[in-house]
């Protein structure tokens, strides 16, 4: 809560980013700084795992209700969806690949 609190904070001031993005986002340099996962936040993030789901039921409900919008923008929205998917697989791969020779290394 302190991360996404400071990153409100930060987005207060004018920032082009959401609050809770700029705590995630401090929250992984806090996490990298420090060089591991604290036990108390592996804890907690594996119970809030188990309520994932719950969190695509408003996303599936703003899909059934703005449809209509949906469907006059479908060109764009494939468009935006494969270029995204372009970009994404090919850098999954290779932050894979880069993960797997680490550990190999070590």
């Amino acid at each position: 809560m302190m991360f996404q609190i400071l990153g409100s904070l930060i987005a207060a001031w004018g920032v082009g980013l959401p609050g809770p993005v700029l705590g995630m986002l401090l929250l992984l340099v806090a996490l990298l700084l420090l060089g591991r996962v604290p036990q108390v936040l592996q804890t907690t993030s594996a119970q809030l795992l188990t309520y994932l789901p719950l969190m695509l039921i408003p996303p599936a409900v703003g899909i059934m209700d703005q449809w209509a919008l949906l469907a006059e923008h479908a060109l764009a929205l494939s468009v935006a969806l494969v270029g995204s998917l372009c970009v994404s697989l090919p850098l999954t791969a290779w932050v894979m690949q880069k993960l797997m020779l680490r550990q190999d290394a070590s």
